[in-house]
């Protein structure tokens, strides 16, 4: 009888620990494919940078909508898919903290939560969980040496609180969970490092069938 593989694998973390990356190497490793998160083509992303309050609502519900779209097809497909991002941390991270900094209305934020409530109802969370956890110093090195235009306006203070509600949605997360420390381990150039998360990954998934 054959092996039953996992079709959903999510790689979580802050704007810099290294989601795609990760999601690259393993898809390569184990012969998956990816789901990147759409940052080169978000018609919304360049705007948020320059006015936050403006465009946060826009910007959340194109996530939303783009991550759910990958959801339903993973679920509706055959392959083994490694998600860059998870639809969990637009809803529990990203749109909590811009309505908690005051950059997104109350009004906005209640009609966001319903949206992702009905969105979430109809799927299924990934098999495994991958969060790469990650220090503000090493987030910012990442950040920085990709040289995005658009994250050159992102302060330290943004990120420090990214970084604290990771940490509370992970202690809570009820999933099969991986975490891997961002900082201890260069896996972008030492395939040692990579060796080490990929038999961590291989671990998980034997448990999981």
């Amino acid at each position: 009888m054959e092996k039953t593989q996992p079709k959903y694998i999510g790689i979580a973390g802050n704007i810099g620990a290294g989601k795609t990356t990760l999601c690259s190497q393993l898809a390569k490793h184990f012969g998956w494919e990816v789901h990147y998160e759409s940052t080169d083509d978000n018609p919304y992303l360049s705007d948020f940078y320059n006015d936050m309050a403006r465009w946060s609502f826009n910007l959340q519900i194109y996530f939303l909508h783009n991550r759910y779209k990958q959801i339903l097809k993973i679920l509706n497909g055959e392959k083994t898919i490694v998600q860059d991002r998870t639809i969990y941390e637009d809803a529990k991270i990203f749109a909590p903290n811009l309505h908690e900094m005051g950059l997104m209305s109350k009004r906005d934020f209640e009609s966001y939560e319903e949206l992702f409530s009905t969105m979430i109802s109809q799927v299924q969370a990934p098999d495994l969980l991958i969060y790469l956890k990650a220090s503000i110093p090493t987030l910012v090195d990442h950040i920085q040496s990709r040289g995005r235009d658009y994250e050159g306006n992102m302060s330290i203070d943004y990120l420090k609180r990214l970084n604290r509600m990771y940490e509370s949605w992970i202690k809570d997360y009820k999933g099969r969970l991986l975490v891997i420390n961002a900082d201890d381990l260069d896996f972008a150039n030492k395939p040692e490092d990579m060796g080490k998360i990929i038999s961590l990954v291989q671990a998980e998934l034997h448990g999981l069938f």
